[in-house]
């Protein structure tokens, strides 16, 4: 006869066809088996099988011993007759109760080896000392053992009521899950387990199953648990981490004092300017970009975006210490070198002969810096391999500018994230290491009557991408004017900045296609006036 691979184990006992005391595994579909004496029973005495390997005790569940002081732990008689511990000269034994406060089973602790047994049913056990305590009242203390239980009641003035979980910090949340209901019928629910990383995650992982503003959590600070403190008679040391218990908070929630740290450093971060030729995109800024901000850069296609961040990373290359990382996701990394050496030189490499090209000395004055890096990169991007590399580059290179040109190419369509999702793995990023990180973003295709008329709610892919941004910065430019300056002409606007509150044109741009630069322009109209008057 096999053991049946769904029966589960539930305890040791006795063999009534052998001598030995416990050789005898019940299991929960009745049958046992002894290991002693390799004898298989088919029914046990006492063990009913049911439906789903759910079991009902006929035999009751035996006490051993008699109720005795824990003298080793300074825990009184009258609080183990409380609890109805009883002790003998080798082991402890605690009682569970199921909801009909039926003894159904108990756990034994081995005093030598301090290890622990269980006899019984302890699947559909009440928290240890549940049956004591009615549900309601201002108080109750969830300890992580039967030990810390009474020696808590005991330094508690035996005046609040006091249980444990019944399989340690393990079992922990699935036990408060089984008693809800009970624990819930409590104004505050203390608990004060392990000073342990596994008793601090288990205790925050509780108190999450409870609603809000119920669980408050003891910390422990000069023994690991309740027991070790009664134990070494510091009673009013308990008492006080007792009532000095905080206010369960999830992660991520903070106070405003908690934030002081942050609301003094907002005002002394270091501001990265944009180019002056940008006219007033800087004061409308409040200086430019500042470390842990997401600046969005919008614009329809062939506006001029690609050009805009080529000038931002050389601007600052040329005049910060930062470090900038590329992602030029629609350039090779050939066009990317090249675009970037037009702006060193004042001159469209791409229109020069390249005999007349000094590359040594092209080479020396800025490749070989070092803090301009490039993601480097070929055809389709997968999106969470693009964001390794990202991350790679502040993390292990030091960047402390990223940039990212387009959004839309870093978001394939055959990529299970979105938009949403990236945009928000970004500001983590951000957040994280402090990077300043802008993003180039296409915009949807514009209106028939009013192409150059442009908004935040254009930007393609989602509304996340302006909403998740510090900055949000829109290009527009009349690509069919009959007039040269004007087709050339892009204004720069911002919509958003969360540090100024500031919104509205910030100038003109002007593309000089021989430098390959933009410079800083005006308004067609008043170009125009200006050129005439002139004339």
């Amino acid at each position: 006869m096999m053991v049946s691979s769904e029966a589960e184990f539930i305890e040791h006992r006795q063999c009534t066809a052998c001598p030995s005391s416990d050789g005898l595994a019940v299991y929960s579909d009745g049958h046992g088996y002894c290991f002693a004496c390799q004898t298989h029973f088919k029914e046990v005495d006492g063990v009913e099988a049911v439906e789903n390997n759910v079991v009902s005790y006929t035999k009751p569940v035996e006490m051993y011993g008699t109720p005795q002081a824990i003298t080793d732990r300074r825990i009184s008689l009258e609080t183990v007759r409380k609890y109805g511990v009883t002790l003998d000269s080798q082991k402890q034994y605690y009682p569970y109760y199921d909801k009909n406060n039926k003894l159904i089973g108990s756990k034994v602790r081995t005093v030598a080896t301090k290890e622990f047994s269980t006899r019984g049913d302890m699947r559909h056990n009440l928290l240890f000392g549940q049956q004591l305590f009615n549900s309601g009242g201002r108080y109750v203390t969830v300890v992580e053992g039967e030990l810390d239980a009474l020696a808590a009641f005991e330094m508690l003035g035996s005046r609040y009521p006091v249980v444990s979980v019944s399989k340690g910090a393990g079992g922990a949340v699935k036990d408060f899950k089984k008693n809800l209901e009970w624990l819930e019928g409590f104004e505050n629910v203390v608990i004060c387990f392990d000073s342990d990383v596994a008793g601090q995650e288990a205790a925050d992982k509780c108190a999450q199953v409870l609603s809000p503003n119920k669980a408050k959590i003891v910390n422990l600070s000069d023994f690991k648990d309740a027991s070790d403190y009664l134990k070494n008679n510091r009673v009013r040391a308990f008492t006080a981490q007792w009532w000095e218990a905080r206010a369960y908070r999830m992660t991520g929630v903070i106070t405003l004092e908690d934030a002081w740290g942050d609301f003094i450093k907002r005002g002394t971060e270091e501001i990265i300017p944009f180019p002056e030729s940008f006219g007033m995109l800087n004061s409308m800024l409040n200086g430019g970009i500042a470390a842990g901000e997401i600046t969005v850069v919008g614009a329809l296609t062939s506006v001029g975006k690609t050009t805009m961040v080529n000038e931002i990373t050389y601007h600052f290359w040329k005049n910060t210490t930062k470090t900038i990382g590329c992602a030029f996701l629609e350039a090779s990394n050939g066009e990317a070198v090249e675009n970037l050496l037009t702006i060193h030189t004042g001159h469209n490499l791409s229109l020069e002969d390249r005999k007349n090209i000094d590359f040594d000395r092209l080479r020396s004055e800025i490749i070989t810096d070092g803090r301009i890096l490039l993601l480097d990169h070929n055809g389709a991007v997968d999106t969470d391999e693009l964001f390794m590399k990202l991350r790679a580059m502040v993390k292990g290179n030091g960047c402390d500018v990223l940039i990212i040109d387009p959004l839309q190419a870093a978001v394939t369509s055959n990529s299970n994230e979105t938009i949403d999702e990236f945009m928000d793995r970004l500001l983590k990023l951000a957040k994280e290491t402090d990077a300043s990180i802008i993003i180039v973003s296409h915009m949807r295709k514009p209106s028939m009557t009013n192409p150059h008329n442009v908004n935040e709610y254009d930007l393609k892919g989602s509304g996340s991408i302006n909403q998740i941004a510090f900055n949000t910065i829109l290009l527009s430019r009349d690509k069919m004017a009959e007039d040269e300056y004007a087709r050339n002409s892009t204004q720069v606007q911002v919509v958003k900045c969360r540090r100024t509150g500031i919104t509205g044109s910030a100038g003109w741009l002007y593309y000089n296609a021989l430098t390959g630069r933009l410079e800083r322009g005006e308004k067609p109209e008043v170009h125009e006036a200006n050129t005439v008057e002139e004339f």
